[in-house]
């Protein structure tokens, strides 16, 4: 099982040829190529490859399937005794990306 842990946004995702992936909102289109540069280990099921802080010469070529929203989250704040209540929701959007080819 190949794979690779790749770093986007702040975050660190693993990534597998074939899967998708929900990544950090990017400012790309639909039908797009994407391509990880930060590629902090790769893995072929028997070497491991670990960079210092990314290994050299690697990439995670993807291809953009479109922007998702995530499950709705609520933060609900109050002062007790004043009748002061305040609910808000939130949902982040994501870019969901299908991984094409692990290369390095």
């Amino acid at each position: 099982m190949k794979y690779a842990i790749v770093q986007s946004g702040g975050n660190q995702y693993r990534c597998e040829e074939g899967a998708t992936v929900d990544v950090q909102r990017l400012t790309v289109e639909a039908g797009s190529n994407y391509a990880f540069q930060e590629v902090l280990l790769i893995s072929d099921g028997t070497e491991v490859k670990v960079g210092a802080p990314h290994v050299a010469g690697a990439q995670v070529a993807a291809t953009v399937v479109g922007e998702v929203k995530g499950e709705k989250t609520f933060s609900f704040r109050y002062k007790a005794k004043e009748r002061q209540r305040k609910r808000r929701g939130h949902r982040q959007i994501y870019t969901r990306l299908k991984i094409e080819k692990i290369e390095g």
